[in-house]
């Protein structure tokens, strides 16, 4: 019998369709199914609404579960993203979350999480976004947290953490954005954070925080990135030292209700992008340099509430300070 030729063009087809039935017939790690189930099960109504089948990647026709994405490695699919928020999860936080050890971003924000992030938080090693904020989480940061070593982006703002903040976070070399708005945290400002080359916002505002801003970038060559950098609403004291001039990629400095006291140096006029200056609510005297007025970029120079000298003025519209939801959101 004469052999049957198929055509390089038909057998590239059924090559292409054998390797769709295996992409659409692959699983899921067992190990993430299993945890996005009991996570499932803990979080209730409000967010499962849409976390239909067993598989939280999708099986058959049903797709991926609402706030979930999910990428090929290897033969099988894990989820490499959960984002579930504002949807009023009530409930202590997922440990089961610290089992998705190939998770790039968790955001878990504008819920009512309660209790302690727990130590396994460690285990994420491919962690580069957490976005905790507007909770009610509480107790310490846990010094695992440390261990995240791809983090960029740290956010834990409006929450009950209490406590040091922890000197490990110092370890987190790609960390940019480290937000612990509105906690109640304690002590001292860790200065090992002014080695993070790459750390471009720092907010530690309204907490219980002591110390001054001297202790704070005491190390040579320290915060090279910041760009804002907000203390207000804490018990610091001392002055502003000349040193800060060396931030010369600042752009926001909030210093407002503090118990600081003393001059403001000249060198802080020439720091070149400065653009908002908070003094306002300290025991700030004397006089506000004129370089200061003659800043190309300073928008905004708030001081009332200081022990100046008569003459004084401030720069700018002073309005009272809003943020926007905007300003939370991710």
């Amino acid at each position: 019998m004469p052999r049957l030729r198929v055509s390089t063009g038909f057998s590239s087809i059924i090559l292409l369709l054998c390797l769709f039935s295996v992409a659409v017939h692959c699983k899921t790690l067992k190990r993430d199914v299993k945890a996005l189930n009991e996570i499932k099960a803990s979080l209730g109504w409000r967010v499962v609404y849409a976390w239909v089948g067993d598989d939280p990647c999708g099986d058959g026709d049903l797709p991926a579960w609402s706030g979930i994405t999910c990428s090929m490695q290897g033969d099988y699919r894990v989820v490499t993203e959960l984002e579930v928020y504002a949807v009023s999860i009530v409930g202590p936080f997922p440990t089961a979350v610290t089992n998705l050890l190939d998770l790039t971003r968790l955001d878990l924000h504008n819920n009512k999480l309660t209790g302690p992030i727990p130590p396994q938080i460690g285990r994420l090693k491919r962690l580069k976004i957490l976005n905790l904020r507007w909770n009610k989480l509480q107790d310490v940061i846990p010094p695992e947290i440390g261990e995240l070593k791809k983090l960029t982006q740290l956010y834990l703002s409006f929450n009950n953490f209490k406590g040091e903040i922890p000197r490990e976070l110092a370890n987190l070399p790609e960390l940019q954005y480290l937000h612990l708005h509105q906690n109640r945290f304690f002590g001292r400002i860790p200065p090992e954070l002014g080695s993070l080359q790459n750390l471009r916002h720092l907010d530690v505002g309204d907490n219980h925080l002591v110390g001054t801003i001297r202790e704070l970038i005491r190390i040579e060559g320290c915060f090279p990135a910041l760009r804002n950098l907000y203390l207000n609403n804490n018990y610091l004291t001392g002055g502003i030292p000349a040193q800060l001039a060396n931030l010369t990629n600042l752009e926001i400095l909030h210093l407002s209700c503090n118990k600081m006291s003393g001059i403001v140096p000249s060198g802080v006029a020439h720091i070149p992008k400065l653009t908002y200056l908070y003094l306002d609510h300290n025991q700030f005297s004397g006089r506000i340099p004129d370089a200061f007025y003659k800043h190309p970029y300073l928008k905004e120079l708030y001081i009332e509430g200081n022990a100046f000298k008569p003459g004084v003025n401030p720069i700018g519209i002073h309005k009272v300070l809003e943020l926007s939801d905007s300003d939370f959101l991710f």
